[in-house]
């Protein structure tokens, strides 16, 4: 059966959309004939992927280039499908992403249309070409099949009459002397974590915290200011997720992660490592965090869990901040992480979180450093 690690080839997160939301992809062109998949055992590993996201909002990018009468599921499998993913998949999934559609998907509309909602169906977005998803999200950080790319290309070919020349980047620009966003721990000005914290203590107790998506627009505009080095008052905007993505998109955005590349590999293999040496193992790997980083990380991880202390009205325990944190934290030198590697980076998130006193106890950090 072939089915055994899925995650490996046609399954992938790929980082944040343009709105903080998680991003998973699905590859077409990657799966294997219908008679190799086991598609009862597909739709619980489908069903066991998502969730891990369905009390977030998340966006799912499906390519649909590759499907073919070999490996097609059936309409009837489809229709089942559909009606296994109930309402709480449903509702927190916040866009869906249909790359190159053919005329196999429209015919699939029409019949599946009486069964969907409508307010289900405005999720719903077909793209003509992979140029189109970088509106929606981060496209560097999606990891997209040579082949879908081809196809692409072919495609943008055949409509100019030649193929496409590669897109030329313009040079970076260089940053403000007051940015940021995007730019290392080293520029980041300390009172912008405590203002954070702030606005966060009056809403400790709120539920969902930090699960919630923010107004694009709205996250633009502050990220502005703050680069600008003007004041943002979070009051004006009375909504406490708006500060919460900003939180999420400034880690995101750092050059490094907040816990580095360094220890991503030690960081993999921490389910590899007994459950009572786990905390020693956290322990040793921040240990090694540069002065900043360690400072930031100490000031964030005492913060959340102050968070899950409270988790009782909140409902954001460690193990569900974890969730929502830890690709903010530490990714891949590669851009996207693979499904198999959330396990592992969502466990040294949660443990970073609930034993916070004991991987934070021994080290202490400069005056200058510290938040």
């Amino acid at each position: 059966n072939c089915y055994e690690g899925p995650d490996h080839s046609y399954f992938y997160l790929s980082g944040d959309d343009n709105s903080g939301r998680k991003v998973i992809t699905f590859s077409c062109c990657r799966m294997p004939p219908s008679h190799q998949l086991n598609h009862s055992r597909l739709l619980e590993y489908l069903k066991y992927t998502l969730d891990q996201y369905v009390e977030n909002d998340y966006t799912v990018v499906y390519f649909h280039y590759g499907l073919n009468s070999r490996n097609k599921p059936s309409l009837s499998w489809l229709q089942s499908a559909y009606k296994e993913f109930d309402r709480k998949y449903k509702k927190n999934l916040k866009a869906l992403y249909i790359v190159h559609p053919t005329n196999f998907i429209k015919i699939l509309w029409k019949i599946f249309k009486p069964l969907i909602s409508h307010k289900f169906g405005k999720k719903v977005t077909s793209l003509n070409y992979l140029s189109e998803l970088s509106e929606h999200l981060k496209y560097d950080l999606l990891i997209v099949p040579q082949e879908v790319i081809r196809h692409d290309e072919n495609l943008q070919g055949k409509q100019k009459g030649r193929l496409p020349p590669a897109a030329k980047r313009p040079p970076p620009r260089p940053p403000l002397p007051t940015q940021q966003f995007g730019v290392s721990l080293q520029y980041f000005q300390r009172e912008h974590l405590h203002c954070f914290v702030f606005v966060f203590l009056t809403g400790l107790r709120i539920e969902g915290l930090f699960r919630r998506s923010a107004s694009i627009q709205t996250v633009k505009e502050i990220q502005k200011l703050y680069n600008q080095g003007k004041p943002v008052n979070f009051d004006d905007y009375g909504d406490i997720n708006i500060p919460a993505v900003i939180l999420k998109t400034f880690l995101r955005e750092l050059p490094q992660p907040l816990l580095t590349f360094e220890p991503y590999d030690q960081i993999l293999e921490i389910t590899s490592v007994e459950s009572s040496l786990r905390v020693i193992r956290c322990k040793q790997i921040v240990q090694g965090l540069p002065e900043h980083n360690y400072a930031v990380l100490k000031y964030l991880m005492c913060f959340l869990h102050m968070v899950s202390q409270e988790s009782i009205f909140n409902k954001m325990t460690g193990s569900n901040l974890a969730c929502v944190f830890g690709l903010n934290l530490i990714w891949s030198p590669q851009g996207a992480a693979s499904l198999s590697a959330l396990v592992p980076i969502n466990l040294i998130t949660e443990l970073l979180i609930d034993f916070y006193s004991k991987i934070f106890s021994s080290r202490t950090v400069s005056g200058e450093a510290l938040p």
